[in-house]
């Protein structure tokens, strides 16, 4: 029997145990969880758990009976602070030492905070991570307050779309010259600049902030890089995450934006494998690291596999979303080398295409899951619509299937 350990009690953490024991693992199995909570949703965070949508058990990902009826022992509270990949033991924060056949690395990838001499440390001031950053936010988000949120990115935006939605004044600096700088054309920025605009967001881009103000001991608001002060209630800061890689480095496990794994999930150290945020691997040629729920899952499942016997590679299907008031976002693909954007409007609902010459390689669609959807099925099938053909609004998303299929 061979006894597997599991550290980081996220979505992929959860999901390889879950398929370990769906394959056939009969040995051991322990899921290692810094937080003190089973594995729970993290998208709902920044969406209806905060407006209050959705009730606590509802975020969980499985009941605790799951866990135990499957024989996965649950460490929850306790922080993996070393791994020992010659032995073949981690070492727990409560001084608990396990030995391990196989190790899995799915710890996630922390939020970015602002430096202290900022201010980042000052009470008031928050990231969207974790469920305790949502219950924490829960509490500071009651009309009429005024909150101001650092970065553009989706987190960042998703954050001032629920506070705008539940009466609070919002404010949104950016210092890259537009939001959504790193994710996302243009012309989706435009479209989702608009949005929030039309929901009462300021939005300040190419501003970055200097520092945070503290009044009596809390945050009071920020001084930005052109000399303005903006006064603020609470702040969100959305500028990014980072994989939690220093318990692999410690280890003398190699990293390359993320722990490194091979096609079948595998570590530089035998024995040693990762999944999800955390990890980056092999894709068309070029190492990548996926952000996303859905990466998560099917890393972590092709990972569970492969820890099995399985030696089918991991392919990578990219997709994510974002909801922001009533609008959701669908993206499908990577817009890495995109060089045009061609821009769709089918019945009100709008679709961004991203092309590299003739090869279509993403499409975010708005409100549009039947653009999404096709879009979706020819990228994995590696068809491009003939750009022209997607950019006559007189021919529709049927036929740009029917186009793939003559």
């Amino acid at each position: 029997m061979t006894d597997i350990v599991v550290i980081g009690a996220g979505q992929a953490g959860s999901a390889l145990c879950t398929k370990l024991r769906e394959l056939g693992h009969d040995g051991g199995l322990m899921l290692v969880g810094e937080e003190p909570v089973p594995p729970y949703q993290r998208p709902p965070l920044s969406k209806t758990y905060m407006l209050g949508d959705m009730a606590l058990e509802r975020m969980f990902l499985r009941p605790a009976a799951f866990y135990a009826d499957r024989d996965i022992a649950l460490r929850l509270g306790t922080r993996a602070v070393g791994v020992d990949a010659a032995a073949r033991r981690v070492q727990l924060s409560d001084g608990t030492t396990l030995g391990y056949d196989a190790l899995a690395l799915t710890t996630g990838a922390p939020a970015l905070r602002l430096q202290a001499a900022m201010g980042g440390g000052l009470p008031g001031v928050y990231t969207m991570r974790t469920l305790a950053d949502a219950d924490a936010l829960a509490l500071e988000c009651r009309p009429g307050r005024h909150m101001l949120v650092i970065g553009g990115g989706y987190i960042g935006l998703e954050a001032a779309a629920v506070a705008a939605s539940r009466g609070l004044s919002v404010t949104l600096v950016e210092q890259a010259p537009r939001i959504l700088a790193r994710v996302a054309a243009p012309e989706t920025a435009d479209w989702f600049r608009a949005l929030h605009a039309s929901h009462g967001v300021e939005i300040v881009e190419g501003t970055g902030v200097t520092r945070l103000v503290d009044r009596d001991g809390r945050v009071g608001g920020a001084v930005l890089s052109d000399g303005r002060e903006i006064a603020a209630d609470f702040v969100v800061v959305g500028i990014g995450i980072r994989p939690a890689t220093a318990l692999a480095e410690a280890a003398g496990i190699a990293v390359d934006n993320g722990i490194a794994v091979d096609d079948l999930g595998r570590t530089s150290a035998p024995g040693v494998w990762a999944a999800g945020d955390c990890a980056s691997f092999p894709w068309r040629g070029r190492r990548i690291r996926l952000e996303s729920v859905p990466n998560a899952i099917d890393h972590a499942e092709a990972t569970a596999a492969a820890m099995l016997g399985c030696s089918t590679p991991y392919v990578a299907r990219p997709w994510f979303w974002s909801d922001q008031y009533d609008v959701k976002l669908q993206i499908a693909g990577l817009n890495a080398g995109y060089d045009r954007v061609l821009v769709r409007a089918d019945a009100g609902a709008r679709s961004h295409w991203y092309y590299a010459g003739d090869r279509l390689l993403s499409v975010d669609a708005m409100n549009n899951p039947r653009a999404y959807m096709i879009a979706k099925r020819m990228i994995e099938a590696g068809q491009s619509p003939a750009p022209e053909t997607v950019r006559d609004p007189a021919r529709t998303l049927k036929d740009l299937m029917a186009e793939q299929n003559t």
